[in-house]
């Protein structure tokens, strides 16, 4: 069941919030120090031992695995949303630092599928 997922991801957040904040205060600063990659962490953690550990129903993995893999994209955009604010206040050499950044890394994606061979088969309507 993916309320499973959305449970456990739910968990792992507030824990990870809570726990950055700690680490934050310890260190004598006022901000979440790594509360969302302790979340990460323990999301990976405890989606792999809810499968080997606890034998749930087919669904209720799959409902963990599908928020699992949510994630990492949603703190990502979250991540890229902040870094965007910072450079569009800190002026303009930040913001065309940032663009060129991504239209190189554009302008590699065909060196680097050229680089990594054609072992793997591109998917097809069918299998997707």
């Amino acid at each position: 069941m993916v309320v499973y997922g959305v449970a456990l991801l739910a968990l792992c957040l507030l824990l990870g919030t809570y726990l950055g904040n700690v680490l934050g205060y310890l260190m004598g600063i006022d901000a979440n120090v790594g509360g969302v990659g302790i979340a990460m962490l323990m999301l990976i953690v405890l989606s792999n031992l809810s499968h080997s550990k606890f034998h749930l129903k087919p669904m209720t993995e799959s409902g963990i695995h599908f928020w699992s893999a949510m994630y990492i994209p949603i703190v990502v955009a979250m991540a890229a949303k902040q870094n965007v604010v910072a450079a569009l206040s800190s002026g303009w050499l930040a913001v065309i630092a940032g663009v060129g950044a991504v239209v190189v890394s554009f302008a590699l994606v065909p060196v680097l599928t050229k680089l990594g061979g054609s072992d793997a088969a591109p998917l097809t309507d069918k299998e997707s």
